[in-house]
């Protein structure tokens, strides 16, 4: 993440992890790496998991997602993806379409993770 951000990648209540939205940006900047759609929605699924990564969390800790998508057309190329980074049980999940996301992204992902005890 870019410094200067006013916000924390992910902060930790009790066993929960939550995450920031994360956005498709190349690591350390500002710019989305939107060469394509699939580019973009690999990139904020690579972002995600580097932050969980740096919690010491993977894909079986999270239990939560919300997805943003800023054209619901583009939901069948984001659930191939995100497939790619899940198994089942699937974490629960919702989605909205959204207008206006940051840096003009076309996904902005959140994630809820849980220590495992």
């Amino acid at each position: 993440m870019p410094a200067g951000l006013p916000f924390s990648e992910g902060m930790t209540a009790g066993s929960l992890v939550f995450l920031s939205g994360q956005l498709g940006t190349l690591p350390g900047k500002l710019e989305l790496n939107n060469k394509s759609t699939e580019d973009e929605f690999r990139q904020v699924m690579e972002n995600v998991f580097t932050t969980l990564k740096a919690n010491g969390l993977g894909a079986k800790n999270v239990v939560k997602c919300l997805v943003m998508l800023a054209d619901m057309k583009d939901w069948p190329a984001f659930n191939k993806i995100y497939l790619e980074y899940f198994e089942e049980p699937y974490p629960a999940r919702s989605a909205f379409g959204a207008n206006g996301l940051a840096l003009n992204a076309r996904v902005e992902l959140e994630v809820i993770a849980m220590r495992s005890e």
